[in-house]
């Protein structure tokens, strides 16, 4: 029964990064690509963020060295995906944009939790892999330039590794042998923002500023983005907690990643096509074929019998 719960709050995770997308790409529109549009993008959402995570906290903080070192490593890394991300979005419409960002959410947690996790490599992962690998040929167009596609897989590998440095912070954090200082999902996520904004911050007030203005829609696009991302990171941290969390009869918490990310991936992508539909940049056909095989490939990952290829072991 808890797996239900579960999956309705990656279900709601799911939606919010889906329409994350769209303000990601509407502040590109009104504010530009770039450096410099990304850190004001990373301070301006995240201090939406931030005020939204406050208020589910009831303003109270807390704090471990542990979460603060993972806090920096996670801002780091968002900070080069939000840069990617807007330079994507620029070249490539939001359902292919969503294509590359959420398979990388999906491969490198798998990778990393058949190496690292013990996670068991079954017929589905197999099958699922094969299947995205054709869906990720099937975007490749012969005469599209080599200038873009270092932006691409930026958005590939950053995403993915934020699933990664999420799943780290879980097991670390849900270990009751480790004296680490153990903090809640919501606490974690809000470290996390404090550590974003200032490191963006900093960054910008060093570097050579264009003259832009931040006008109303690209605002609106922060708001939007930040709150939106920041609640949906906090969500996907609940069942991905190695330690279940009781509250009254619902259980939470205890869902791998090898489960959790496929589930991301495929709904992610659903929401995110169908609000390009609405766009100026509609997907062609062929990129909603990739879409929908990549797609197939997660349900088959789901729903295929657990047949155990290999383990990784570490002893």
């Amino acid at each position: 029964m808890e797996d239900i719960y579960n999956y309705g709050l990656l279900t709601l995770s799911t939606i919010m990064f889906g329409l994350m997308f769209f303000f990601k790409d509407m502040y590109r529109k009104h504010y530009g690509s770039g450096l410099q549009a990304a850190l004001v993008n990373s301070v301006g959402a995240g201090i939406f963020g931030l005020v939204s995570l406050l208020i589910i906290k009831g303003f109270i903080f807390e704090f471990s060295m542990f979460a603060l070192l993972m806090s920096v490593i996670s801002a780091l890394n968002g900070l080069a995906f939000s840069y990617c991300s807007l330079k994507a979005l620029g070249k490539i419409n939001l359902s292919l944009y969503s294509l590359f960002s959420m398979l990388g959410g999906m491969v490198l947690p798998f990778v990393y939790g058949i190496l690292f996790s013990g996670d068991t490599f079954t017929l589905g992962k197999a099958v699922c892999f094969i299947i995205i690998t054709i869906a990720l040929l099937l975007t490749v167009e012969k005469d599209e330039k080599g200038s873009g596609k270092i932006y691409y897989a930026g958005v590939f590998i950053f995403n993915g590794m934020s699933g990664v440095i999420a799943a780290v912070f879980a097991a670390v954090n849900g270990n009751d042998s480790l004296n680490i200082g153990k903090i809640s999902s919501a606490g974690f996520s809000v470290i996390k923002a404090i550590v974003s904004i200032s490191l963006a911050g900093i960054v910008l007030i060093f570097i050579k500023k264009e003259k832009r203005r931040l006008g109303a829609g690209s605002v609106i696009a922060m708001a939007g983005s930040g709150v939106l991302g920041n609640i949906a990171n906090w969500i996907l941290l609940i069942p991905l907690s190695g330690a279940v969390m009781t509250f009254g009869a619902i259980k939470l918490g205890g869902l791998p990643a090898s489960a959790q990310y496929p589930f991301i991936t495929g709904g992610t992508m659903i929401v995110s096509t169908v609000i390009s539909l609405f766009t100026a940049k509609k997907p062609t056909v062929k990129e909603l074929i990739a879409v929908a095989l990549a797609f197939i490939g997660v349900v088959l990952l789901i729903t295929l019998p657990e047949i155990e290829l290999f383990a990784i072991k570490w002893n």
